[in-house]
């Protein structure tokens, strides 16, 4: 029976990106033959501190730990026929142990974000120093295979490696599954869902969600599902907090999804993971037309694209004006989610690309 080994920075069911690139396939590998471990860096108590203001002290130790960590996954390596990185091994920018993983087992190397460019996270300015993005490069190098959640990111990993194979961001499209939904105050729910490091894209959008309120007063209402709420600059928000237990449920009261983003090298790297949640749900999406959103959303069938605040505006105001017309793109939004982003619909590509990996030849290291 085949072994892999999952190393990730969270826990299961903490960071979207583990949950939609990997988790969500664990019981697949399962029922296949495949045994599994995940290898993690940050419990629940120690995450708290690391992504909090201050804790200099804390966090050095921390980064002390997660290296002796690693150093015990590099002792049982050897033990599993694949070692399955998801973005990196460390938080530092070293790539000694994806390095040392290639030589040891076979390495698959996951990745969902234009992650060889610079990007921290607010509480950890002061740690800029020790990242290291074109780390990735190297990583890119050493890997046996590389799976990457769109085109723009795997013609990025084509520079250093042949073995390339794009696999989206996927939805468990029985998890989100249709339900009739009631609704009792009667207004039009424009959402967006994410995170504190992402929450800037929706600023970007305020002043748009604001002449809508304007227009439409209380026939709408803008709700936010996120980890942290902030200070909205005056427009009326309904914050939820992000929870994994009520994700799907929370999504559901929506019945307009927003993905604004700006049109930079980060954001074009963006797998759609917010779009493809509406979606599923058969909500449907307004998007920036940015990387992988014009390949999900197909503006007037499944969707609409906007390019400047006047088409958000516009577009915006069509859906909630026009309820036929959400329930039409909602239904073809469904549909593409099914037929090209669900779990169903991808998940023997991981396998084939885990059993092809066998096959080769160890590193040397």
């Amino acid at each position: 029976m085949p072994k892999i080994l999952f190393i990730a920075p969270h826990r299961l069911n903490r960071s979207p990106s583990q949950r939609y690139r990997f988790e969500q396939y664990l019981d697949f590998f399962e029922s296949n033959g495949w045994e599994w471990e995940l290898s993690y860096l940050l419990n629940e108590e120690d995450d708290r501190i690391f992504y909090a203001h201050g804790h200099f002290g804390k966090k050095v130790l921390l980064n002390l730990n997660f290296i002796s960590h690693r150093f015990k996954d590099l002792k049982k390596a050897k033990d599993f026929d694949v070692v399955f990185v998801q973005r990196e091994a460390l938080f530092l920018g070293l790539s000694f142990f994806e390095r040392k993983f290639a030589g040891k087992s076979k390495l698959v190397f996951d990745f969902d974000d234009a992650i060889w460019l610079p990007n921290v996270s607010q509480s950890n300015r002061k740690f800029v120093w020790l990242k290291n993005p074109s780390k990735v490069k190297s990583i890119l190098k050493y890997s046996h295979a590389i799976i990457a959640g769109n085109n723009y990111l795997a013609d990025f990993a084509k520079q250093f490696n042949d073995n390339v194979t794009v696999i989206p961001t996927t939805i468990d499209t029985d998890k989100y599954s249709l339900q009739e939904k009631e609704n009792a105050t009667g207004k039009i729910c424009i959402g967006w869902t994410g995170s504190l490091t992402t929450i800037k894209h929706f600023e970007g959008i305020i002043p748009v969600l604001k002449l809508l309120k304007d227009k439409f007063q209380d026939k709408i209402c803008i709700k936010v599902i996120a980890d942290k709420s902030i200070d909205f600059s005056g427009l009326e928000v309904e914050f939820v907090k992000w929870r994994a237990e009520t994700e799907v449920d929370d999504l559901r009261q929506i019945d307009i999804g927003l993905m604004p983003l700006p049109d930079n090298e980060w954001a074009r790297g963006k797998c759609g993971l917010k779009a493809l949640q509406y979606m599923a749900l058969g909500i449907p999406a307004v998007v920036s037309p940015v990387g992988v959103n014009t390949e999900i959303v197909q503006d007037g069938i499944n969707g609409f694209v906007a390019n400047n605040d006047k088409e958000w505006v516009e577009k915006l105001s069509v859906l909630i004006e026009n309820p036929k017309l959400r329930k039409k793109l909602g239904k073809e939004a469904r549909k593409s989610v099914v037929e090209k982003y669900s779990v169903e619909a991808n998940k023997h590509k991981y396998l084939e690309v885990l059993q092809s990996v066998i096959k080769q030849k160890k590193l040397p290291v």
